[in-house]
């Protein structure tokens, strides 16, 4: 399955924040990481495309008074999202690995 390099971005941002991805955090981690503000509107129809794919599920958060009574859209990464971000980082490294002079740095 393909995947697009802001979907792979998504998906991180989704895992690295848990039970806490909802679409202002999503988008508040990716300005952070990458230094880009998406528009709501690009991250909605990734969120989109990931659930229709598999790699993410949804559930709702409560009704709350400070959103208006609406409620709180939740992702989490399926294992089929983990094997897909597992995989697209193998072949970054496969890649990477055959690059002279690319200093690597490995985590320890």
């Amino acid at each position: 399955m393909k995947l697009g390099a802001f979907e792979e971005l998504v998906l991180l941002a989704i895992g690295a924040l848990g039970d806490d991805a909802y679409g202002v955090t999503i988008k508040e981690i990716l300005k952070e990481k990458t230094g880009k503000k998406p528009s709501i509107g690009a991250l909605h129809s990734a969120l989109y495309r990931l659930e229709d794919k598999e790699f993410v599920t949804t559930h709702e958060g409560g009704a709350t008074a400070e959103r208006g009574g609406r409620r709180k859209k939740y992702y989490q990464l399926t294992s089929y999202g983990i094997r897909i971000l597992e995989e697209a980082n193998e072949l970054r490294m496969a890649f990477s690995r055959n690059i002279p002079g690319l200093n690597l740095k490995t985590q320890e």
